[in-house]
């Protein structure tokens, strides 16, 4: 199967059972404690189609206060951390109360010897404890809303951990309160600066560690409202927090580093409101390598997913995904704090024709469009620069211009171009004066113009004024120290845009009631069971996809008489539950243009079959279809998000070329012909060498209603669903002649 993930289904879907206390559902209004989904809020495989949104705010901005475990003897570990929260809490306002079993105060705060003790209910609970389950169980009677759970040892140590983890999940949900952690630590309490303005980036990190080079963009300049160092995730989740900042006027991006996500439909859900909402959220998540998810099972314990589909699910919902947290920390600034697009055309301009053909040819293989500038344009920027210099784009001015009143003329000239929406000035290496002139100029045209200016500044030095005071000194400007960075993240900007201008959510379009195919699908499934070939077809044909006519015989004089009927020529296969690759053990023949020839193909066959130990259920004779593209469409299961659908090329090539791209459902028709666009041999669907284009109207509609089956058969705790489909191969015929299904594989939960 390709892309198939065997066993069940292990991810919880928390999402589709229970809100939390203060969360807002659409639709739902807030509710009291933990309730159950409504049913009209869920598809038809049973999971959520509105993502309930935690009201964080006394999270991040609490009244009260409680540290449990606090301390103030020198050279203990907690002693330092309630340092920082003391200071924590007075710049948020917060009134904090000391809480340990055997101290009267705590740096002069009175201290309550347990959190049953408290003077009053409090909206956070920070555990400095080793053992965290306790004072949870404590916590339920005292109303607290919130508890960051500091210790490890839990669920990324092993079975043990992940028991105990369990068990810590299962008592806060009972209690009410919202955890974070546990395996996490205090970073939502570092000190953000308040003296920066503009849209901010709110961070989301499961390693702590791994948030540092963001958060130290405040030194640049750059705002960050909110931190959300999430652990080990046995309650809020990252999903949460996704949630919560696109809801939040503050924040121009969501920045997040992510080891493993925890329900799948959870995460969809809180991109789809991003994306709902315009609010950009950029990704590294680990796992692309077997070693790296293996790793990051270790850290957090939890499942890192199938990276492909997890790939194309965040595409699927608009989260850009980068490798490096260089990357992470300009893309998120970039798309925080820049304006949306007035054109997608990207203008490059240096002193250096070298430079200027170097970043082209980057930006180019990007997929980033240097529109070639018109001959007046041409024209009027020769006003400023030599003659004998390219100015068609890249432009390259020579040097001097930079260094007096012309530099700033062509900046104007390139910027009033309607087809720029971008210029990019790439500048290798600091050469004062000129550079720093040329810097002024860059941040003064950003003040006066709608579009966006990103300068690189490539000297490894940067202390240079000129980068240090000048370019980062402008939140209109956006600078980068790397050519890769810099395309990374415009390609990031104007893909962003073009995506939230297109979107509609499919969870608004997603069936919530069975279609008629339903009862027919289900009478065809075995549960536990690899289906016939014959019965696989049969599955199709209810959910209208086509396949040969064909009938299922069971003596040599029976095969010639549907021979006669399905009519000649005709293909002859075996037909077995358990039958995968009939074709390896002989058991298809094509081309058959008489009685005689499928009386005797008949007999080979049940020969072969008997000498293999195979029980057939009969011989298939099927109608021969013209030649087309052979592709593959198929359902399969991914641990993280459930029922997937993947479509690739068929025939002998799936397993060759492995050419395939996978969506979750719900989506809509423009992903079914997005996935066709990301193969590399879409170019086959076209047409080559003559022949003529396939009929992808026919494929999008197979893998539109391949993704109702998915939906319908395919969803978690189904009994007897359908686990894996594979339609190999599906021969597209030739544009306005439709698509055939000559082979199905169907394995049964």
């Amino acid at each position: 199967m390709l892309g198939s993930t065997h066993g069940t289904l292990t991810t919880t879907h928390r999402s589709a059972r229970v809100l939390a206390c203060g969360e807002q559902a659409e639709g739902l209004g807030a509710v009291h404690g933990r309730a159950e989904t409504p049913v009209d809020d869920l598809d038809v495989s049973g999971r959520p189609l509105h993502a309930p949104v935690p009201d964080l705010d006394r999270f991040f901005r609490p009244e009260s206060v409680a540290v449990v475990g606090a301390s103030d003897a020198e050279g203990r570990p907690n002693t330092g951390i309630t340092r920082q929260l003391l200071a924590w809490a007075e710049r948020v306002g917060a009134r904090l109360h000391p809480v340990h079993p055997t101290r009267q105060t705590v740096f002069g705060l009175p201290c309550a010897p347990s959190v049953a003790d408290l003077p009053e209910p409090v909206d956070l609970a920070v555990l400095l404890v080793a053992d965290p389950l306790p004072v949870i169980e404590q916590l339920a009677d005292t109303k607290t809303k919130f508890a960051v759970a500091f210790a490890s040892g839990f669920a990324e140590t092993g079975e043990e951990g992940a028991a105990a983890q369990e068990r810590l999940a299962e008592v806060t949900a009972d209690s009410g309160l919202r955890l974070l952690g546990p395996n996490t630590n205090l970073n939502a309490f570092e000190h953000f600066r308040d003296d920066l303005e503009g849209p901010a980036i709110a961070l989301i990190t499961q390693s702590g560690h791994q948030g540092r080079p963001l958060f130290t963009l405040q030194e640049l300049g750059v705002r960050l409202s909110h931190w959300a160092p999430t652990g080990n995730e046995a309650d809020l989740e990252t999903s949460d927090f996704i949630s919560y900042f696109a809801t939040r006027p503050e924040v121009g991006a969501i920045a997040a580093y992510v080891e493993g996500l925890k329900d799948g439909r959870a995460f969809l859900l809180a991109a789809d409101r991003a994306a709902r909402n315009g609010v950009p959220v950029v990704a590294v998540k680990v796992g692309r390598t077997e070693t790296g998810a293996r790793t990051a099972a270790s850290h957090t314990g939890k499942l890192t997913g199938a990276d492909t589909t997890v790939d194309a699910a965040m595409r699927q919902y608009g989260v850009i995904r980068v490798d490096g947290l260089d990357e992470l920390q300009d893309t998120s600034a970039l798309l925080a704090r820049a304006r949306p697009p007035r054109a997608e055309g990207v203008a490059v301009y240096s002193i250096s024709g070298g430079t200027g053909a170097h970043f082209s040819d980057m930006a180019t293989s990007a997929g980033l469009t240097l529109p070639t500038l018109s001959d007046s344009k041409q024209t009027e920027l020769h006003t400023w620069i030599p003659d004998y210099l390219n100015v068609s784009n890249p432009i390259d001015n020579g040097g001097h211009p930079v260094g007096d009143w012309r530099g700033r003329k062509i900046i104007d000239a390139i910027l009033a171009d309607p087809e720029v929406g971008v210029l990019v000035c790439p500048i290798t290496g600091p050469f004062p004066p000129m550079s720093d002139k040329l810097a002024q100029d860059l941040v003064d045209a950003a003040e006066e113009t709608d579009k966006l200016i990103c300068v690189i500044w490539g000297s490894p030095v940067g202390t240079e004024d000129a980068y240090r005071d000048t370019l980062l000194g402008s939140s209109r400007v956006a600078t980068f120290r790397t050519f890769s960075n810099c395309v990374t993240a415009v390609s990031a900007y104007l893909g962003h845009h073009r995506f939230t201008r297109a979107y509609r959510s499919p969870f608004d379009d997603a069936p919530r009631t069975p279609s008629p195919s339903v009862r027919k699908a289900q009478a065809l499934l075995r549960p536990g069971q690899q289906l016939s070939e014959h019965a696989g077809k049969q599955l199709l044909r209810a959910y209208g996809v086509r396949v040969p006519r064909e009938q299922l015989c069971t003596s040599a004089a029976g095969a010639v008489r549907s021979a006669a009927q399905v009519g000649y020529p005709v293909v002859m296969k075996a037909s077995a539950p358990q039958l995968a690759h009939k074709s390896e053990y002989g058991l298809v023949r094509i081309g058959l243009t008489s009685a005689s020839q499928v009386r005797d193909t008949y007999r080979e066959l049940t020969d072969i079959a008997q000498q293999e130990g195979i029980e057939l259920d009969g011989v298939l004779v099927c109608q021969m279809v013209d030649p087309g593209v052979e592709m593959v469409v198929g359902i399969t299961q991914d641990e993280l998000f459930g029922p997937t659908v993947t479509v690739g090329l068929g025939g002998v090539l799936v397993e060759v070329l492995r050419d395939s791209a996978v969506r979750v459902p719900p989506f809509g028709e423009d992903q079914a012909r997005a996935m066709l666009g990301e193969l590399r041999g879409a170019a086959l669907l076209d047409g080559v060498r003559g022949r003529p284009p396939a009929d992808t109207d026919a494929l999008v509609e197979v893998i539109l209603r391949i993704q109702r089956m998915a939906l319908e058969l395919g969803g978690d705790g189904q009994s007897g669903g359908l686990a894996e489909l594979d339609i190999n191969p599906l021969v597209v015929l030739p544009r306005g002649q439709g698509a055939v299904a000559l082979d199905a594989l169907a394995v049964c939960r």
